[in-house]
């Protein structure tokens, strides 16, 4: 087949590629993004905002980045967690959908329809997971997500009230999900023991993903709460992030919420998205094989001048963990997780390498400043540290991005909700530079 294909690709050449210098003529946003690095406003949302800079007469001023839940800052919902020592994912999930905080009774409630909905349906798990193992999880994730629509008994219905129980059983099962799937891929594709726990009522969320995925079943409260606390702040991005983007414009057709979040997850998997904490972790063992002293600040600088040079690593001349579309400051998610992992490491006995990452940080961060001549040290986004934090609760990589969409169904599931009221389907303009021609008939080509 392949080489069919590529025989057929020889007599056509080469595809035609788009002169980016169209994008100018015709005044096109590229990547709907202005020339400034805004993103170009196409819809209002109030699931969550990103507080990266400050726009004064026109002009981008940078600032210390904040992230808001439904009006809340997220350093105010972890600050008020951490000092009470409880486990937040299930509330911000709640505050994400409902629009409320929710009190004591309220909570309470949310969480035992939680437990209820994640019961995956009858046979799922032989028939759907374990009888074809996929070798990625995000794919199987997917898969799993478009095969809950048959279990549903009316799938396509827009009623606000049925799309609200399908989020809340979707954002139940996924853990699960990921969970079985990941078994099944070390079993069947890795030859490795099967492993099916089944999660505990009394544990929340980041207790039974732990629970579910280590085959001891052994973690800490510190390790929970860091998984909690990443769960929490991955969860919601802002209607602009790629797959909230593509949960909106998918969900604005008209179409079940199983295709519209199985949407969500397609975007999520993408190396420019989710999958970027992979790219980061892949690009610190690159750094660690070819500097010999980890220490040595000048080493590591050198190393990474010709990282961003397209020097070394893939060639692409990223920092990868460095700079974000909205952030400019700082990331605030960053911010809340180095912190965490500072006194993780401690516990781990991993205190170099996070003093390692910090180095990358700080240099890595006046390097970038440096190349694109900008007033303000590039500050680390929420990747540099997600990779290394999953890293230390001996969390393999083949989980990191479907963690991030566990964390991510209920934003996804909040911003569906909005798009079906608003209920406009979304259809932008393209401008087509092909030119008319004549059309020849077979026998005369």
């Amino acid at each position: 087949m392949e080489d069919k294909i590529r025989k057929l690709l020889a007599t056509f050449g080469e595809f035609e590629s788009i002169d980016k210098s169209l994008y100018d003529k015709y005044d096109i946003r590229r990547g709907l993004r202005n020339k400034d690095g805004t993103g170009v406003l196409v819809g209002i949302t109030g699931v969550g905002d990103v507080h990266g800079y400050k726009k004064v007469n026109g002009e981008k001023i940078p600032d210390q980045g904040d992230l808001f839940y439904r009006g809340y800052s997220i350093k105010d919902i972890v600050k008020d967690l951490k000092e009470s020592k409880r486990f937040g994912f299930e509330e911000v999930i709640f505050l994400l959908l409902f629009n409320k905080l929710p009190n004591e009774n309220e909570l309470n409630t949310f969480k035992a329809i939680l437990i209820e909905e994640r019961n995956l349906p009858k046979y799922f798990l032989e028939d759907n997971i374990l009888k074809v193992a996929g070798k990625n999880i995000m794919n199987k994730m997917t898969q799993s997500m478009l095969a809950l629509y048959a279990y549903d008994k009316d799938p396509d219905s827009l009623d606000r009230e049925n799309v609200m129980s399908q989020s809340i059983s979707l954002i139940s099962k996924m853990p699960l999900i990921m969970a079985y799937a990941f078994q099944a891929k070390k079993h069947y594709i890795d030859g490795k023991s099967l492993l099916i726990n089944y999660p505990y009522e009394d544990k929340s969320i980041a207790e039974n993903i732990l629970h579910l995925i280590r085959s001891d079943d052994k973690y800490s409260d510190l390790e929970a709460k860091i998984l909690d606390l990443l769960l929490i702040i991955q969860a919601e991005h802002g209607g602009g992030n790629n797959s909230a983007f593509a949960t909106h414009v998918v969900s604005s057709s008209g179409t079940d919420t199983y295709s519209a979040i199985a949407a969500g997850l397609a975007s999520l998997k993408g190396p420019r998205h989710g999958g970027a904490n992979l790219k980061v972790a892949q690009m610190l063992r690159n750094i660690e094989e070819n500097v010999k002293d980890l220490k040595d600040k000048a080493l590591l600088k050198d190393y990474l001048v010709k990282i961003l040079a397209g020097k070394a690593f893939d060639h692409k001349g990223l920092i990868y963990g460095i700079g974000h579309a909205v952030y400019t400051l700082s990331d605030p998610r960053a911010i809340l997780l180095k912190n965490e992992a500072k006194v993780l490491a401690q516990e781990c006995g991993m205190k170099e390498e996070y003093e390692f990452i910090e180095n990358v940080e700080n240099i890595g961060g006046e390097l970038v400043q440096e190349k694109y001549n900008k007033e303000y040290k590039v500050c680390a986004n929420v990747d540099l540290y997600s990779g290394f934090v999953y890293k230390m609760l001996k969390i393999p990589e083949d989980l990191y991005t479907p963690l991030f969409a566990v964390a991510r169904m209920s934003g996804w599931c909040a911003h569906r909700l909005e798009q079906i009221e608003d209920n406009k389907i979304i259809r932008p303009a393209y401008k087509s530079i092909s030119v008319n021609k004549t059309y020849v008939n077979l026998k005369e080509r």
